[in-house]
Order: structure tokens, then C-alpha cells, then sequence
């Protein structure tokens, strides 16, 4: 199955570039239907004008922001080495509010890029 979702231009050119192997989403009702071996396309934000199409290769399951980024290494993420997992979790909540996160669960997406 092929699902389509949106990033922001760090993110999408982590993953672009191969940097960032795990995608960090709610475990939401769109997020629900991914399954392994199903491709994502993402497309760049604020317009639209490039993609990148990835495969997932694993899916795992969290309570929280916190207790995910906890369990991987921070430059799967894209991020710095020596990132603080409170400065991790407030980058989420940039976009996701603490009360979806409880309400939902959170997923990390294993990720590989297939195509640009």
C-alpha cells in the first residue's frame, strides 16, 4: 500500500539524504493502516514541489515521545549525537500537543529512501 504524508524541509531532507531512518508520527487512525513493506510518499513542505518515496521496513509502537526517542539512538531521528531527549520531545510538540500524544500513542516508522 502507498501512503502520503508531508515534512517540513529538515526533515525531508534527512531523510532525503538517508540521515534519518526512523519517522516519528502519532499512532493516529492514518498511521494505523501502515503495515512493513508498504511505501511512503513524502512530500516538502510549504510547496509541495518535491518527493521523496521511502519503504518501511519496521514499525514500533510507543506510549509516548519520551519512551521512543529513549529507546533509538538520536542520529536515526536525524538529530545530534549528544541531542537531550527533553529537546527531542519538545520538537514534537511543535507539532503534536501532549494531549494527542496520550490520547494516541506515538509510532516510529522504519524507514528506508527508494527513490528521490
Amino acid at each position: 500500500m502507498m501512503h502520503k504524508m508531508s515534512l517540513f524541509q529538515e526533515p525531508f531532507n534527512q531523510i532525503k539524504t538517508g540521515k534519518q531512518t526512523i519517522e516519528v508520527r502519532l499512532f493516529d487512525a492514518k498511521r494505523k493502516k501502515v503495515r512493513l513493506g508498504d511505501t511512503i510518499i513524502f512530500t516538502r513542505l510549504p510547496d509541495k514541489k518535491e518527493k521523496v518515496m521511502v519503504k518501511v521496513l519496521g514499525l514500533s509502537r510507543f506510549r509516548s515521545f519520551h519512551d521512543l526517542f529513549s529507546a533509538f539512538e538520536a542520529v536515526r531521528f536525524g538529530h545530534k549525537k549528544d541531542i537531550r531527549k527533553s529537546e527531542q520531545v519538545q520538537r514534537m510538540y511543535r507539532y503534536y500537543t501532549p494531549k494527542d500524544e496520550q490520547k494516541y500513542g506515538v509510532i516510529a516508522l522504519h524507514i528506508k529512501r527508494v527513490s528521490v
